[in-house]
C-alpha cells in the first residue's frame, strides 16, 4: 500500500472511530426529541447529523481537495422549529471536538452535497446506516468509502454493536483495494485479517438479509433459499454489518432484493461494504450479475438490487434470484 493510501486509510479509520464514540453516547442517552422524520418518513437522529459533521470535518482537514457524497443535509436544522435539535447536535459534537460551533457543524454536514460521477475521487458517507437498528439498540454501521473513477478503493465500516474477533463489543472493518480486509478495535488498534467462508455448497450456506421488510423482499429471498436448497436459518441484521458478516465468514450470501420497481439504491449504502466483501475474497453484483457502478451519481441507477456472496457459486445465486423473481419486481 502506498503512503497516500495508508494516510487516507488511517484518516478514515480515525474519523469513523470518533463518530462511533459519539453515536454510542447518543444511543445511551437518546430521547424522543433527538429524532425527527425526513420527507420520506425515514428517521434521522442527533447521531446521524453529529457523526456526519465529525467525519466530514476530519476529511476536510486531512484531505481537503476531495469532495464528499453523504446522506444528510443541514437544511432542516436551520429552521427555528429545530433549534433544540441543532443545539443537541452541537452538545454531542463538542464532547468529541471542543469548540466546534453550531454554524461550523451545519456547514460541515453540508459538505456532503457533492453529486458524484464517473471521474475523479470523492468520499461517500452514511453516518448511520441502519438507523432503525440504532434506535432499537441493535446493529448499525458508520459507513465511509473512497470512490475513484466509479469504483470503491477504500472502505471503512464502524460497527459499534458487532462483536469483534475476541468477543469484545464493537469493531471497525476496513479494506483498501488490493490490500485485503482487516479488523480494528473501536480504539483503532489493528487486530486481524478476515476472509469469506469456504462453504463449498449452497445447501450448506447461511443467508443474511435485512430486518426491515421495507428494505428487501423477504418472500422473494425465501423462494431463492428454497431454490438453492438452503437449510440453515437466515441471519437478519440491519445496515452494512451484513457485508461484514459475509466478509468475516459468518454468512455466505447477502441478498437485497428490490421492494418496488424503479427504486435506486444509494451509493453510501453499499460502497464500503461491497469493497470489503470483494477484498475478503467474495463477489458482489446486482441481481442481474452486473458489476455495481458507483460512478452514476448519488445512486446506483444502472443497477437493480444487490447480491453478495463468498464467490464460490455466485452465478447460481444470480440464476436463482432471476428464476424466483415475482412478477411485479
Amino acid at each position: 500500500m502506498d503512503k497516500f493510501k495508508h494516510f487516507r486509510l488511517s484518516l478514515a479509520i480515525d474519523a469513523v472511530r470518533q463518530a462511533a464514540f459519539l453515536c454510542e453516547h447518543v444511543r445511551e442517552t437518546l430521547s424522543a426529541t433527538d429524532t425527527q422524520s425526513k420527507a420520506d418518513k425515514s428517521p434521522v437522529t442527533v447521531a446521524d447529523y453529529g457523526a456526519q459533521a465529525l467525519i466530514l470535518e476530519k476529511l476536510k482537514a486531512g484531505d481537503p481537495d476531495t469532495p464528499a457524497v453523504a446522506e444528510e443535509d443541514a437544511d432542516s436544522l436551520r429552521s427555528p422549529d429545530t433549534a433544540a435539535l441543532a443545539q443537541r447536535i452541537e452538545q454531542e459534537v463538542e464532547r468529541i471536538v471542543p469548540g466546534f460551533s453550531q454554524t461550523a457543524i451545519l456547514d460541515a454536514i453540508d459538505r456532503g452535497n457533492y453529486t458524484g460521477g464517473p471521474e475523479g475521487a470523492f468520499w461517500t458517507l452514511d453516518p448511520i446506516d441502519g438507523t432503525q437498528g440504532f434506535l432499537r439498540q441493535d446493529q448499525y454501521a458508520i459507513a465511509l468509502a473512497l470512490i475513484e473513477n466509479g469504483q470503491p478503493v477504500l472502505g471503512v465500516l464502524g460497527c459499534p454493536a458487532l462483536p469483534g474477533p475476541s468477543g469484545q463489543t464493537g469493531c471497525i472493518v476496513a479494506a483498501c483495494r488490493g490490500a485485503g480486509v482487516r479488523i480494528y478495535t473501536l480504539e483503532g488498534e489493528d487486530y486481524t485479517s478476515v476472509k469469506v467462508s469456504a462453504t463449498a455448497s449452497p445447501k450448506d450456506a447461511r443467508l443474511c438479509e435485512s430486518v426491515e421488510s421495507g428494505h428487501s423482499r423477504h418472500d422473494w429471498a425465501a423462494a431463492v433459499s428454497k431454490h438453492l436448497g438452503l437449510s440453515l436459518p437466515s441471519l437478519r441484521m440491519d445496515s452494512q454489518c451484513k457485508y461484514a458478516a459475509v466478509a468475516r465468514g459468518e454468512a455466505d450470501i447477502y441478498l437485497r432484493l428490490p421492494t418496488r420497481p424503479g427504486y435506486e439504491e444509494k451509493i453510501w449504502d453499499h460502497a464500503a461494504g461491497a469493497l470489503i466483501v470483494e477484498e475478503a475474497g467474495g463477489t458482489v453484483t446486482d441481481i442481474d450479475g452486473k458489476k455495481l457502478d458507483f460512478g452514476a451519481g448519488r445512486t446506483l441507477r444502472h443497477n437493480q438490487g444487490i447480491i453478495a456472496s463468498n464467490g464460490r457459486w455466485h452465478e447460481q445465486i444470480v440464476s436463482a434470484v432471476g428464476a424466483e423473481a415475482p412478477d411485479q419486481a
